[in-house]
């Protein structure tokens, strides 16, 4: 039996309460569940309360701005209610106790960009070591063991019981990324992390966080909050935020582990060098030097690699072993993909790059294993940050020689005013060789036929996506696949 005490509730009236499952949604609800009431952007929780008790809620939890409403609903009736300030927090942390053992090794990531990038290859490294390993995040649940996630960072409940299924299927170690949203709602209180990493700071999702300062303070929230005391702190220093990640960390006595180009960082980058199927790199690891061979393209590739190495060494590993598996490491699918290669030689790249920094570092990245052209698709999704549609045309005028402006996934606005924003943006940077082209399908076939010799072409915006959101409709989009087909027909293989 699970108590109101057993999930960390004790204190609270009838803290012997049986509960028999956790969810947020009033309509799942069962005979003894603990229902999460947590205050919302739109509505509260509470507003729900009466048909949770109706479906036999045990309990409530809920805030103060919650608790009229729990407690009218639970008038009459065995439901308890439970009040506390932290409503989001002890729901994570019960939830964390009722389903059960996690994956002895967790280490998170954050950042604006590489997050899943950086969790994919820490589950690589620990793969290539014979550790049983998953990453977590936008693309579902990969690795030893697979499962399919809704979100980045999925709510408290539902990332509770995966944690708990990978663990009863063998998983010991899992990467996850932490999103501003999650950690904003405070869904990772539960997980007990040996590391945490820092990728980068850019502009993306104020409409949601509204300032910098305020997305910036979520990310924090890893560090300041979720992040053990007595775990390892893995800070990209060559972001311009990373000094001031190293000073949050340092103020709370974390180990910090520096990953950059910097004397500071103790994974020192040294040196790259390009090639058209990958680069060679230089570092050094407490002042040893390595030499190790990457088969990715992009020089943001090695920091997020090393990012992933400083993480599984936080998190245990011996730094040896980790560097000796570098090289076997994989492209991530969507992140600077080769989807596709001319019989000219001209390649096709697809990469998740939908902010105008991760648009203005994936072109430039690209830019040394190209002796051609750069042809860039790019676009930006609807009901989203309307401030960054003009700066992503502007970086893919500024780094790209030909620019394809087309539809992302433009959600319930108008497409044409989307591709409009970011049509000025191009414009503003230079008026030649730059293409408006709504029909995404199109857009690529279009790119893909300019190709020559020696060229390349991104596909930027959606990486592994498979679908594109048009209004309320989920059409069947992949641009990997889209490319390749593209490029079987233009080269009369079809």
């Amino acid at each position: 039996m699970v108590t109101l005490a057993d999930l960390g509730l004790a204190g609270q009236s009838a803290f012997q309460t049986e509960i028999t499952g956790i969810t947020l949604d009033s309509r799942e609800v069962m005979p003894g569940f603990l229902f999460g009431a947590m205050p919302g952007s739109n509505v509260h929780g509470a507003e729900f309360a009466q048909k949770a008790v109706e479906n036999g809620a045990a309990a409530i939890l809920t805030d103060r701005a919650g608790e009229a409403l729990a407690r009218e609903a639970a008038e009459g009736t065995n439901t308890v209610v439970v009040l506390t300030e932290g409503p989001r927090q002890a729901l994570s942390r019960a939830a964390a106790l009722f389903f059960g053992p996690q994956p002895e090794t967790a280490v998170a990531v954050t950042g604006t960009n590489g997050k899943t990038s950086v969790s994919t290859f820490c589950r690589q490294i620990w793969g290539e070591l014979d550790l049983a390993a998953v990453n977590l995040g936008t693309t579902g649940v990969e690795g030893v063991w697979s499962h399919p996630l809704r979100h980045t960072t999925p709510d408290p409940i539902t990332l509770q019981r995966v944690l708990a299924e990978a663990a009863k299927n063998g998983v010991t170690h899992v990467a996850m990324e932490a999103s501003s949203h999650g950690l904003d709602q405070k869904r990772l209180d539960g997980v007990v992390l040996s590391a945490a990493g820092f990728t980068n700071f850019t502009q993306d999702h104020l409409d949601y966080h509204k300032t910098f300062e305020a997305y910036f303070d979520a990310k924090m929230g890893l560090f300041t909050r979720v992040l053990p005391p007595e775990a390892v702190a893995v800070i990209n220093l060559d972001d311009p935020k990373g000094v001031d990640v190293m000073e949050i960390c340092e103020m709370r006595g974390l180990e910090i582990l520096g990953v950059g180009r910097g004397p500071m960082a103790r994974l020192q980058l040294l040196s790259q060098r390009f090639d058209a199927t990958g680069q060679d790199l230089r570092f050094s690891w407490q002042g040893k030097t390595h030499l190790t061979r990457l088969s990715l393209i992009g020089g943001f590739q090695a920091e997020n690699v090393m990012l992933a190495a400083g993480l599984v060494i936080g998190a245990g590993a011996d730094p040896d072993d980790v560097f000796d598996v570098l090289p076997h490491l994989t492209t991530v699918r969507g992140r600077m993909q080769l989807a596709a290669t001319r019989d000219n030689g001209a390649a096709v790249y697809v990469d998740y790059a939908h902010t105008p920094d991760a648009v203005e570092t994936a072109l430039q990245a690209i830019r040394p294993h190209v002796i051609g052209r750069i042809i860039a698709i790019v676009g930006a999704g609807g009901d989203r940050d309307t401030t960054k549609r003009p700066l992503m045309g502007q970086a893919a005028a500024e780094n790209a020689d030909v620019v394809i402006i087309t539809d992302d996934n433009p959600r319930s606005e108008d497409p044409a005013t989307i591709r409009d924003a970011v049509l000025q943006g191009a414009l503003s940077v230079r008026s030649n060789d730059i293409h408006n082209i709504g029909d995404r399908a199109e857009a690529i076939l279009r790119a893909v036929d300019m190709l020559e010799p020696g060229d390349a072409l991104l596909v930027a915006g959606k990486g592994h996506e498979t679908g594109q959101i048009i209004g309320t409709d989920i059409l069947d989009f992949d641009d990997v696949e889209v490319a390749s087909q593209c490029v079987l027909a233009l080269d009369g293989k079809i």
